[in-house]
């Protein structure tokens, strides 16, 4: 067993003497024996004979005298009254104010004989003496606030009818002549701008001047009727009295808290079993320690956990599936209406719950025991106040993130989960309402290229690649080859451009695929231009873009090139505009080159600020459904390729909805996407990683 410390702690390493005597002997004889310093034989028998004789210890007996004395204290300080005088109108908040005084100053006589033998005598000894000091302030602070609004309350009652309508009428003049001089105001002001003595911005400046004097003259005339002016002055201090004794009793509390923190504990336990033995029951070691505000919030998770997180999981109150068990039975030998992906849900779920309570037990219990091993140290236990102050400083971003992180875990978490879960199935076209699980026979299948789904990933996997980094690229270049020119101090009519250069980008995308796709039918203006040309060539002019794989995946990389450019020109101008003149001035100076000017200088500036977002257009265009789905619908088609599962410029992404939405491979469809968006994780995480931006820790 661990020997008793002769020493405690406060909760930041401070030292303090034990004050109970008998703990302290013990301690010195256990530190002895495992010290090894004297005769370890004799220093165990004195220490089992101190332990015997416990309760005939004088400190002992001393204590119980000090603990009876204490309670008959206590019944008398329950019965202690104030004697106040009516005339000056205490309110009901000052009247326990005085009475909190009154056992504060008895409390500090009391316990004064007893603060140097017990920690808690010392504790309450502090508090009280604290509480003498405050207390008078804040009764004084009130009952004069309370006094000046009875005295204006009584004071607004005096008031004629009278008073009030030549307030009133005193009033109405001061309002008629603040506008009138607003007026004249506003009218010199016209006067100077025809002058041309001052500029439209200062004519704008003196009228909002003037109006601010307007407002402030109104609200001054308002106070001329005395009625106004006590109401409004009744208003105020009542606030006043409200927000101010609020502070100041906050700041008695800190101090009694700090003096709280800076009081360690004398405990005789040395082992912290107790958070061990209510880890079932999350709170109930915090009501047993003495937090009962924080316990009640652990409650709260208690009743989640045995009320809904086990029930739920173990199959009540599920609408079709069996909780956790039916993540394993997938409903297997069940109904006809009962279906593997309900229970597959319903089992997510129900994992997601469990986890959450699991959070709540453990998070219940490291508070616990971190708080009870601190008491064996001699950290006293935070009161709610302490805690409360500390959750809306240190843990309000969490506290702010909760509702947050709850609602992804539903909204995100469970969908992803039940997709890679799928994954694992054997869900097609034959297995709809009942499926099992397959293990890793999909991934295996589709990395090999077997069957027709692999063989058609591997295809449409190679194009996709292609047409990512093509069109991206194309993109990006174009966008910022526009950006420099439209950047150059000799291009006249700079805003023209740059709006032409936006409208890829103003106009809706769908809009614009639609009629890039009619453009490149059959009777198309762009089909009838080429085969006008292929004509003048001495071609046959029967050119399809649609029916050909290769011209259709070309259009479409000119499409996005069209319509991804203006993005990146609006990113690479909004930083051209931003880098200072002087670097090219003193490159030229240096005798650099234009080409030189634009690798050293304007290249790596722009690709410092955007680099984290073209990263970003490279995954978006890896999965740029809406492209390849309005123009041609991932045609042409070749069966002996792809099967009937794809076609020659589908994505992996429209290659998936094929999969899942149209020929019911939910299982294979879920394997692509996990592959995919892996891939994209590791891709976007690498751009990251190699960015100078991210480097030098500007993401």
């Amino acid at each position: 067993m661990k020997p008793l410390s002769p020493i405690l702690y406060d909760h930041i390493g401070r030292e303090y003497p034990r004050l109970n005597q008998y703990l302290a002997q013990v301690a010195e004889l256990e530190q002895a024996i495992a010290t090894g310093t004297g005769d370890k034989q004799e220093l165990k028998q004195q220490l089992s004979e101190l332990k015997k004789n416990r309760d005939n210890h004088s400190y002992i007996q001393a204590q119980k005298n000090f603990k009876k004395k204490e309670n008959d204290y206590k019944k008398q300080l329950a019965q202690v009254n104030v004697d106040l005088d009516p005339s000056r109108g205490f309110d009901d908040k000052n009247k326990n104010l005085l009475k909190e005084l009154a056992k504060a100053k008895a409390q500090v006589d009391f316990y004064e004989n007893y603060k140097d033998q017990n920690y808690e005598a010392k504790l309450a000894f502090e508090k009280a003496k604290l509480k003498k000091y405050h207390l008078p302030r804040i009764i004084d602070f009130r009952q004069k606030t309370h006094e000046e609004i009875l005295r204006a309350k009584q004071e607004a009652k005096n008031i004629t009818p009278e008073v009030i309508q030549g307030g009133e009428a005193k009033a109405q003049s001061e309002k008629q002549k603040a506008n009138t001089t607003y007026k004249e105001g506003l009218e010199a002001l016209k006067e100077r701008r025809k002058k041309g003595s001052i500029s439209k911005k200062a004519v704008a400046n003196g009228k909002n001047q003037l109006k601010k004097e307007l407002d402030s003259s109104l609200k001054v005339a308002e106070f001329l009727n005395p009625q106004k002016e006590s109401d409004e002055f009744i208003a105020t201090k009542t606030y006043e009295i409200k927000t101010q004794t609020k502070v100041m009793e906050n700041i008695m509390k800190k101090d009694i808290a700090d003096q709280r923190r800076k009081t360690p504990v004398e405990l005789e336990k040395r082992t912290p079993w107790l958070s061990l033995v209510t880890l079932p029951i999350p709170g109930l070691a915090q009501l047993l320690m003495k937090q009962p505000v924080k316990a009640a919030l652990f409650f709260l998770g208690t009743l989640f956990t045995y009320v809904i997180a086990i029930p739920y999981a173990l199959g009540f109150g599920n609408y079709m599936g069996k909780g956790l068990f039916g993540l394993f039975s997938l409903a297997a030998g069940g109904t006809r209406q009962q279906r593997s992906i309900i229970f597959m849900i319903e089992g997510v779920i129900a994992l997601v719950l469990v986890v959450i309570a699991l959070a709540i037990v453990i998070g219940s219990f490291v508070d616990a025991r971190r708080t009870e091993k601190g008491r064996i140290k001699g950290i006293r236990e935070r009161s709610w106040f302490e805690t409360k102050t500390g959750i809306q400083t240190e843990g309000f971003p969490y506290l702010v993130s909760a509702p947050a992180l709850l609602a992804l875990l539903f909204i995100v978490i469970v969908p992803l989960s039940t997709t890679i879960l799928l994954s694992f199935t054997n869900q097609d076209p034959n297995n709809q309402a009942k499926f099992a699980w397959v293990g890793f026979q999909n991934y295996i299948g589709i990395l090999q290229g077997k069957g027709s789904v692999g063989k058609a990933f591997m295809t449409i996997l190679g194009w996709t690649l292609v047409w990512t980094f093509v069109a991206t690229t194309s993109a990006i270049l174009m966008g910022f080859a526009l950006s420099l020119l439209a950047n150059n101090e000799r291009v006249k009519g700079k805003a023209f451009f740059r709006t032409i250069f936006l409208l890829p980008w103003a106009v809706p995308a769908f809009i614009t695929i639609m009629f890039f796709s009619l453009m490149v039918s059959p009777n198309g203006a762009i089909t009838n231009l080429l085969n006008s040309i292929s004509e003048f060539l001495g071609g046959t002019g029967d050119i399809r873009v649609k029916n050909s794989a290769t011209m259709t995946r070309v259009a479409l990389i000119m499409l996005q090139t069209w319509l991804g450019s203006a993005y990146v020109f609006l990113l690479s101008t909004g930083v051209l505009q931003a880098i200072p003149g002087d670097l090219y001035e003193a490159a030229q100076i240096d005798g650099a080159s234009t080409w030189q000017r634009i690798s050293k200088i304007t290249i790596p500036l722009v690709l410092f600020q955007t680099a984290p977002l073209l990263v970003g257009q490279y995954t978006f265009n890896f999965n740029n459904f809406s492209v390849i789905r309005l123009f041609n619908g991932g045609g042409p088609f070749d069966p002996s390729k792809y099967g009937n599962l794809g076609g020659s410029t589908d994505l992996l992404i429209t290659y998936i909805y094929n999969l899942v939405m149209e020929r019911n491979y939910q299982a294979m469809g879920a394997a692509v996407t996990m592959i995919v968006s892996l891939a994209l994780m590791l891709f976007t995480f690498i751009g990251f990683k190699n960015s100078k931006a991210f480097k030098e820790e500007k993401l």
